[in-house]
């Protein structure tokens, strides 16, 4: 399983399914992370954290332990 954390920088990946329960899942989801959607991941951190991408035209800035509920393709 690849998830968004894997993805590399310069690189676009398709969100194939939303893990997680209750509230981290429902926050992710609220901020237009669901499936099928294309997602640019424009910088990472020096030390991995925090992620910055790219989706639904808005940047967004995502924890390492977010990134790794999002199953991407």
């Amino acid at each position: 399983m690849k998830t968004l954390r894997d993805v590399g920088i310069g690189e676009s990946a398709r969100v194939v399914k939303v893990h997680g329960q209750g509230s981290i899942r429902r926050r992710v989801m609220d901020m237009g992370i669901t499936k099928n959607v294309e997602i640019f991941v424009r910088k990472v951190a020096p030390l991995g954290d925090p992620i910055e991408v790219n989706l639904r035209g808005y940047e967004l800035s995502l924890r390492k332990d977010d990134a790794e509920i999002i199953e991407v393709l």
